[in-house]
């Protein structure tokens, strides 16, 4: 009776998998929808986050080479002609702007010249400062939601497991496993999909209030010299 009984149980361990694909198949189509949602969200977060560390990197290694050359030219016209004209860098724009501003008020009184300068360059750096922020509200909200989205996914799962067992009239474990298992793995997928997005969102927005940081220093200086 004993193997018997051996037997029953691998023969239940062998028929029951718990590979993630068999995982996401045998779920229901609400615990698949929450699983496919917090993939995408995931695959996204990820991609925006490639993204951002190569723009961060880009701009940070620009925005020195920038005060550097700034500051060894012999003028700010000559420095702004050396400057490429299709530049997406935001402070190459952020100063071509101003520049702009300083030719139109050329022949007004320093103190309106300078004020409507500064005025641009502050215009001008909040228009890129919303450039590089863009998409960060995407992972703030993946960070604080998608913990949420895999509760339900969970939530749901182990509701279906206890149908399960209200039908067969039976508690054993080899019943409710497969649905335990499938609710938890959308707990898991939520938290793959939000601690990523949570340091990274975190991580760029240092980042972003660093390098403006450094635009507007730069910024003040180069109104103190007009």
């Amino acid at each position: 009776m004993e193997q018997d009984i051996a037997s029953q149980i691998v023969g239940l361990g062998g028929a029951t998998d718990f590979s993630l694909w068999k995982l996401f198949l045998r779920a229901d189509w609400v615990v698949k929808s929450v699983i496919i949602i917090l993939i995408a969200c995931s695959i996204f977060s990820w991609a925006l986050i490639f993204e951002k560390i190569k723009l961060f990197k880009n701009i940070n290694k620009s925005i020195e080479e920038f005060e550097k050359k700034f500051w060894k030219a012999k003028s700010a016209e000559s420095f702004n002609n050396s400057l490429p004209a299709n530049s997406k860098d935001p402070a190459i724009l952020i100063f071509k702007s101003a520049m702009a501003e300083l030719v139109k008020t050329k022949r007004q009184s320093s103190a309106i010249q300078s004020a409507r300068v500064g005025r641009m360059l502050e215009i001008s750096t909040d228009n890129e400062m919303k450039k590089v922020e863009k998409n960060f509200t995407f992972l703030a909200s993946v960070g604080s939601t998608a913990p949420f989205i895999g509760l339900f996914g969970t939530v749901w799962g182990i509701m279906n497991s206890f149908q399960s067992i209200a039908i067969s009239r039976n508690t054993s474990l080899a019943i409710v496993a497969p649905g335990i298992a499938e609710a938890l793995f959308a707990t898991a997928l939520g938290l793959l999909a939000a601690i990523p997005a949570v340091v990274a969102y975190n991580k760029f927005n240092s980042d972003t209030q660093r390098y403006f940081s450094k635009i507007d220093n730069f910024s003040k200086r180069f109104l103190s010299i007009i």
